[in-house]
């Protein structure tokens, strides 16, 4: 065993400890992933030509630093990474951040960015959104409202996708009535693909420029690639103005194995 490979298994173990130990308490961290009136930030990274020229034991240095970023500031924010490496041509990582108030994100990826290791990389792009209730399942039938709540199909689900959407001026000047009756086809055709692929929708107008930010998770990409093939047959989806640019495609992993992995 190389001295590099021990100092990478040793910062894997030191990463788990720290995590498990004084862990962002799971009922807090669940209320800021499902309540109404959170914000949440999309942030994606690209490393510059330097990582890729940097010895084992730099990289498990910096490292070190990137997990310090994060248990400094994850007592008020809920932070998941993934890596969109071999995925996506835009971006290497990805971080989500959810919190109650946008400057508690803001400090995060400013001490991120400012930090030994975010000296290593490159902005791909930032989003924010608020999350807010459900604007038109209150009018949908029963029957709908309760397959809408059944659960999805247990297990993993390592796949995460992330797309912007900008509706048009007209959607926006219809009246709530025909844009009711256009989100309850839309949600027809989603529905079979409700128990394999989640989703949670940001609302980002004024905030950013777009007007949604789509998060999904699957564990079978097929389902996600038929959804999205069926709301592109829906009357909705012909107000739609931006869909992607960028579209960001990776895999949901933990802190730790984000570090095994960039320390290779």
């Amino acid at each position: 065993m190389t001295v590099q490979h021990v100092g990478c298994v040793g910062i894997v173990v030191l990463v788990a400890s720290l995590w498990a130990n004084g862990a962002f308490a799971a009922s807090d961290r669940e209320k800021l992933l499902t309540d109404p009136g959170v914000y949440g930030t999309f942030a994606a990274y690209s490393f510059n030509d330097e990582w890729g020229r940097k010895e084992g034991a730099t990289r498990i240095a910096l490292l070190t630093v990137l997990k310090g970023v994060v248990e400094q500031h994850r007592e008020k924010i809920a932070i998941d990474m993934y890596l969109l490496r071999g995925l996506s041509d835009h971006a290497d990582i990805l971080f989500r951040a959810h919190a109650h108030e946008m400057r508690d994100i803001q400090k995060f990826l400013v001490d991120l960015q400012g930090s030994a290791f975010g000296k290593q990389l490159t902005v791909a792009g930032i989003m924010h959104g608020l999350t807010k209730k459900a604007n038109y399942v209150p009018g949908f039938p029963d029957d709908m409202k309760a397959d809408l709540k059944t659960a999805s199909d247990p297990g993993a689900k390592p796949y995460a996708v992330v797309i912007p959407i900008r509706k048009s001026a007209d959607w926006w000047a219809l009246d709530q009535e025909p844009r009711a009756a256009m989100m309850k086809e839309h949600t027809e055709a989603a529905l079979p693909y409700h128990k394999t692929v989640k989703r949670k929708l940001y609302h980002s107008t004024g905030l950013d420029d777009m007007d949604f930010i789509t998060y999904f998770e699957t564990s079978k990409l097929e389902d996600f690639h038929s959804l999205i093939l069926a709301l592109e047959k829906v009357k909705e989806y012909q107000y739609t103005r931006r869909f992607g640019h960028p579209i960001w495609l990776g895999t949901a992993r933990g802190l730790d194995e984000i570090i095994e992995i960039l320390a290779q």
